[in-house]
């Protein structure tokens, strides 16, 4: 997208410029692995479907084409937020950055974690969990049979056999940094609001459907005190696929790098037609489609 058109090359400058970050050289050469740390992965995953998500746009605009929902999983929000001009390209780029260093250093490093449990939902678990005292906490209820907890590491250990003996099919230790969307994360979530604060919350140009409460909103107030809430606390990914199916939205436009999401929608829901555009022989079947 980058090297086929000049609004690609504007949103890298833009934002490269709002967060004196060369994501260039960090998103096209990667040479000292900065993509795995938190503080560059989140700008650069912001960047990439920013990228995308302004090519699509123009698009959209001269097909006469509206947008009814926009909605993003976790750093995804934020994204979804800038593209509906809830807040500026330049304070979101601002925004994120701060985001990446806050949830990097929220935690002595490697000393905290996340977990995919595989094979059981998100009530079933949280039973599981209160049943047998476990410290960890549900982070993404990302679908029927696939949910993500947090927590410090020894307790994430400490749980793997209690849960696998309770039902659970698979427990995967992930490769990130720190415990998101938990309490572990509740000083960088306070650090972080008065930064918000300090940005302009804007009246998006659709529907937003956030991770804090699964619901949709056109109200600003409501939007600021859900991402104000997002960091310390689960994602509801699949509450907020319930919400676009129960208004029976039947398009979706997965936009940014990888299939992740797409592949979590099909198992929550079989009623939608899912288009995921991550390069340009994506976005030139869809071209052929609209």
């Amino acid at each position: 997208f980058y090297d086929n058109f000049n609004v690609s090359k504007e949103t890298f400058e833009i934002i490269e410029d709002s967060t004196k970050i060369n994501l260039k050289k960090i998103i096209f050469e990667n040479d000292k692995d900065l993509l795995n740390i938190t503080q560059y992965t989140q700008i650069s995953i912001f960047c990439a479907s920013m990228a995308i998500f302004n090519v699509l746009k123009n698009l959209l605009n001269e097909k006469g084409i509206t947008i009814n929902f926009m909605l993003g999983h976790s750093l995804g929000e934020y994204s979804a937020l800038a593209a509906s001009n809830v807040f500026s390209l330049a304070d979101c780029s601002k925004l994120l950055k701060i985001r990446g260093e806050l949830m990097q250093n929220a935690y002595k490093e490697n000393e905290s974690g996340m977990a995919a449990v595989i094979g059981i939902n998100c009530s079933k678990l949280e039973d599981i969990i209160s049943n047998n005292k476990l410290d960890i906490e549900i982070a993404n209820d990302n679908s029927p049979s696939q949910v993500v907890v947090s927590g410090i590491k020894k307790e994430l250990v400490a749980s793997e056999n209690i849960l696998l003996k309770n039902g659970v099919k698979k427990f995967i230790h992930l490769n990130v940094s720190a415990a998101f969307h938990s309490k572990i994360m509740k000083s960088a979530e306070k650090k972080l609001m008065d930064f918000l604060e300090s940005v302009k919350f804007n009246k998006p140009i659709c529907n937003i459907i956030s991770n804090y409460s699964g619901k949709n909103t056109l109200n600003p107030n409501h939007i600021f005190l859900n991402l104000s809430n997002q960091m310390s606390n689960k994602v509801r990914w699949v509450d907020s696929i319930n919400t676009l199916d129960s208004l029976n939205e039947k398009k979706i436009i997965e936009i940014g790098p990888g299939k992740v999401l797409s592949n979590l929608i099909k198992r929550i829901s079989n009623n939608f037609d899912i288009i995921n555009i991550n390069e340009i022989n994506d976005y030139e079947k869809l071209i052929n489609e609209l």
